[in-house]
């Protein structure tokens, strides 16, 4: 049984040749070096370079110019952009990140580590020089592919490439989506995998990111999105500083998460929030009410979170 949403992950479009997502996180977590313990209750956070994280927003598309110069004049205090900046062909550059760092914020780098969509600069080389890494469609986002994530040549071609570019490009860290592929990929397409060890093979690749990007700048952040129970994999908790989640509380739109892999997911989450480990929340509603009582829940699980619009096509206000 799948424990994501159906709609959950993030938020993808290539709109006017602009594809970036952004998510400035806050709340009551305090993020950068996670600290080597915590008790039970704790945050699971620790400050950054400039002090708690109080402010965030989520938005995806919507920028004036296609720029970031309104995150920079913002108050948010953490910024997850893509790493390519529209999507194909032009990536944010170093002179970019840090106006958007000095602005006093960290800046993670998004990308996919389990998928691959066919406007990536690197799906066309895909289909021409290794084409049994592109594994079965997605359904649910069309122009997207699964990709034989534990392959060698995955690394080497597309996600140690874009750790690099990361780094060089002064990124703070980076957002790993699309870890939900372990179980989404078509078990024909796996190569005789099971379930179970697709999970440990998506786990042991979190690990080869977190260690290769520490290895080359301690304190690099990783933060996966989704899949929580990825934290029974040995090597996860401790190669990850924050988990992003989507839909604990509200799926898009308004509609209350009441499944029964809701209630998977947050006592996941909690048990990685106890253990040290940040937690980013994305709710998307906008009935009042709804806002409210979101807004309620993070205080109450000490959760960074924010409550969006699906469309990601605006800021809206944080939880007061």
């Amino acid at each position: 049984m799948s424990r994501r949403s159906p709609d959950g992950r993030r938020r993808r479009f290539v709109a006017a040749g602009v594809a970036v997502t952004v998510l400035a996180v806050a709340g009551w977590a305090l993020l950068g070096r996670r600290p080597a313990t915590t008790g039970p209750g704790g945050t699971g956070a620790a400050p950054n370079r400039s002090g708690p994280i109080t402010h965030w927003a989520y938005q995806l598309q919507g920028y004036a110019d296609g720029r970031l110069d309104a995150l920079a004049r913002g108050p948010w205090q953490l910024a997850v952009v893509d790493l390519a900046r529209d999507g194909h062909t032009g990536y944010f550059t170093a002179a970019e990140v840090g106006a958007l760092r000095r602005s006093g914020k960290q800046v993670l780098a998004y990308f996919e580590i389990g998928s691959i969509e066919d406007f990536r600069p690197e799906y066309p080389v895909l289909r021409r020089d290794a084409p049994d890494l592109v594994a079965n469609p997605w359904p649910a986002w069309p122009g997207e592919h699964f990709v034989r994530y534990w392959d060698g040549r995955w690394w080497d071609r597309v996600v140690r490439p874009r750790v690099d570019r990361a780094l060089r490009a002064g990124f703070d860290g980076v957002y790993l989506d699309t870890p939900l592929a372990y179980e989404e990929i078509a078990l024909d397409a796996a190569q005789g995998r099971d379930r179970a060890r697709l999970a440990a093979e998506m786990a042991a690749l979190i690990v080869r990111i977190s260690e290769y990007a520490k290895a080359r700048r301690p304190g690099f952040l990783i933060v996966p999105q989704n899949s929580p129970e990825l934290r029974e994999q040995p090597g996860y908790p401790g190669a990850v500083d924050g988990i992003a989640m989507e839909e604990l509380f509200y799926l898009a739109t308004d509609e209350p998460c009441t499944r029964d892999w809701c209630a998977e997911n947050l006592a996941h989450t909690r048990a990685l929030r106890d253990a040290g480990t940040f937690v980013l929340a994305v709710d998307y509603a906008v009935r009042p009410e709804h806002v409210r009582t979101a807004c309620d829940r993070y205080r109450a699980e000490r959760f960074a979170g924010t409550v969006t619009v699906r469309d990601l096509d605006r800021l809206t206000a944080p939880c007061g």
